[in-house]
């Protein structure tokens, strides 16, 4: 058998075990090589020579090493991993033109409807633009999780964590609308979880679940995520976009299949009807338990557009598992897939059963 062969490897930049910290702060220098990983992985990553006919030559490239970690890992609930993110700076970088304070101060942001701060995050989705604290996007923003705040409020310039806010109003959590923020800088450390996120909209009627929109590695990405966000709970806070305007119908954009809601975040009374369709009476009349006449009226339209299958008696008054199910099941035959399709009727889901 072929003696094995030694290669030491170098220790990781970003690596947080015990041996890699204690060699950043001595001021190891780094060595060369194609290896990455640990530190305490030095010098022994062994390459195994054929050991019999059996099984085969095995070739020196079948080495074992440690993965680098990313700026930001992508997985959920990654604890508190670093964050680099790119200083503020004009569009398309130092070599870009600089914004015009005159026209362009905090005070003054650009005007954005929600529908159109929610559509410009999804751009980056559909195109899963790579994560970067130093490239830039086509359309001139910095492609981290500032960087993708400042292009989907349409800023003059990419900030970052620690200006943002400048841009927006604290606000609570009963008011967040899509195209809300929820922020998190941490001022002693700006790179150790230090992370910005666009609500989508709730994705249950409990309030525990969001839509988001980030960008972190390895692109920008979507999908339901704990309220405030996996890791820092409570260091999270919204805010709400200075110039945020109101859609043209008066109302914020859909969220996953959901209807507009008022662009002000407070409960307000029912809408009234239009086109034939009776005005929806509020989500609070769909609650477990609930009895009410809307139940009633739900049911019998489910009924009506085929979805009779799943109530046994009834359908009405009283709201139960068979209502729900009966909804998921007319959601999804929208297309609607994820929190869209909870099985709860938003204002949309109304709308549709009634047209």
């Amino acid at each position: 058998m072929t003696a094995p062969a030694f290669e030491e490897v170098d220790p990781g930049r970003d690596c947080d075990c015990p041996a890699c910290v204690h060699a950043r702060r001595a001021g190891s220098r780094p060595l060369s090589g194609r290896f990455g990983g640990h530190l305490a992985a030095r010098g022994i990553v062994i390459v195994a020579a054929a050991a019999s006919a059996a099984l085969g030559a095995l070739t020196p490239a079948a080495a074992l090493t440690a993965p680098q970690s990313p700026h930001r890992p992508g997985d959920p609930g990654d604890g508190e991993p670093a964050t680099p993110q790119g200083a503020k700076s004009p569009l398309h970088g130092p070599a870009g033109p600089l914004p015009d304070p005159a026209t362009s101060p905090p005070a003054t942001p650009p005007p954005a409807t929600r529908t159109q701060i929610i559509n410009r995050a999804k751009v980056w989705v559909a195109a899963k633009v790579p994560y970067s604290m130093e490239d830039y996007w086509t359309d001139g923003y910095r492609q981290d999780c500032s960087g993708y705040v400042s292009m989907a409020w349409g800023l003059g310039s990419n900030e970052w964590t620690g200006s943002l806010d400048q841009y927006g109003v604290k606000i609570t959590k009963e008011e967040l609308l899509p195209g809300d923020i929820l922020l998190f800088h941490n001022p002693d450390d700006p790179e150790r979880g230090s992370h910005v996120v666009i609500f989508g909209g709730w994705t249950d009627y409990t309030h525990t679940y969001y839509t988001v929109y980030e960008q972190t590695p390895p692109h920008a990405r979507t999908q339901a995520t704990p309220y405030p966000y996996w890791s820092n709970a409570s260091k999270y806070l919204p805010y709400r976009y200075k110039g945020v305007v109101a859609d043209t119908a008066g109302s914020q954009p859909a969220s996953d299949g959901k209807a507009p809601r008022p662009v002000t975040g407070r409960a307000g009374p029912s809408r009234p009807a239009s086109h034939g369709v009776p005005g929806y009476p509020g989500r609070a009349r769909f609650r477990p338990g609930e009895a009410n006449p809307y139940v009633t009226e739900l049911g019998e339209r489910l009924v009506k557009k085929g979805f009779g299958r799943f109530y046994p008696t009834g359908p009405g008054p009283r709201w139960g598992d068979a209502d729900r199910r009966a909804v998921e099941a007319f959601q999804r035959g929208q297309g609607w897939r994820g929190g869209a399709a909870d099985g709860y009727p938003g204002p949309e889901t109304w709308r549709r059963l009634f047209l």
